[in-house]
């Protein structure tokens, strides 16, 4: 594998994570007792984006050394 077709899988690899793992843990205003006038009830209270990134990274991370183990190997 090459070094940009390994920048291009992981790069795909990790947005189609991160969609998957952005609804985890995710409580709305309407759910939640706080509510701020003004704003959309279906918007998340507190959506711990950078913790996800992070989660993301380490889940492509996996995916991608398997990936490549298996290309590799085959």
């Amino acid at each position: 594998m090459t070094l940009p077709m390994g920048l291009a899988i992981f790069f795909t690899l990790w947005w189609i994570v991160l969609f998957s793992v952005l609804p985890f843990g995710v409580r709305s205003q309407h759910e939640d007792v706080d509510f701020a006038a003004g704003t959309d009830p279906g918007a998340p209270v507190a959506p711990r984006l950078l913790m996800k990134a992070a989660i993301t990274t380490l889940v492509t991370s996996v995916l991608f050394a398997a990936l490549w183990w298996f290309m590799e190997h085959q």
